[in-house]
């Protein structure tokens, strides 16, 4: 059984995408054992209470440096054994040493087809935004590996989704979201507890 957690900053619709996958059994093998936020206030961490799920806030503000904040997260991500770490929508930089720590076990899931639209300063809104900016026909969502670049590991999943005349950043992240995010995010982590990626 994967044991699984996930890293998350705000309202947790892939979270919530993946205990969906999980409950309904077309994710199998895998458990998410624990749900940790940066934002005491993350969404997330009720979807985790609601679901019998350990659930708990690591804030930078709760530490003097950054250097305190990575080791403190570190600490408590250790502290459940996972097998794999999920970004869903978690806004920190992780520490170079959980992507050592971790390397291979850690995936990300990015609002656009990589490597349009990614890397620094590409987040949340901002990405759709961008694709409307550069007026793109097609867009999507990655889920890919993390390393310590950043959006730059092996991509292990993509969807396309139409981009519409009319949209809005809002419209168009909500389409990304259930057309590619909440489908390839559990699939990814289908895949990896059922040894089906290919090398």
């Amino acid at each position: 059984m994967l044991r699984v957690g996930v890293l998350v900053s705000g309202g947790g619709t892939n979270l919530q995408a993946i205990l969906d996958a999980i409950d309904k059994g077309t994710v199998t093998n895998a458990r998410v054992e624990a749900v940790i936020s940066n934002n005491a206030n993350a969404f997330a961490l009720e979807r985790a209470k609601k679901h019998g799920i350990a659930a708990e806030c690591v804030s930078p503000r709760d530490f003097p440096d950054r250097e305190a904040f990575h080791e403190a997260l570190l600490s408590r991500v250790d502290s459940y054994h996972l097998d794999l770490l999920v970004l869903a929508g978690f806004l920190v930089k992780i520490p170079e040493a959980m992507i050592a720590g971790y390397r291979g076990r850690i995936i990300n899931i990015h609002p656009s087809l990589i490597p349009s639209f990614c890397g620094v300063g590409y987040y949340g809104l901002k990405v759709h935004e961008a694709a409307l900016a550069r007026g793109v026909k097609v867009t999507g969502a990655t889920v890919h590996f993390v390393d310590e670049g950043m959006d730059s590991g092996p991509i292990i999943l993509q969807k396309a989704v139409e981009v519409k005349a009319g949209d809005t950043p809002e419209i168009l992240q909500r389409r990304v979201m259930e057309e590619a995010e909440w489908k390839i995010l559990p699939q990814a982590i289908h895949m990896i507890a059922n040894n089906l990626l290919q090398e």
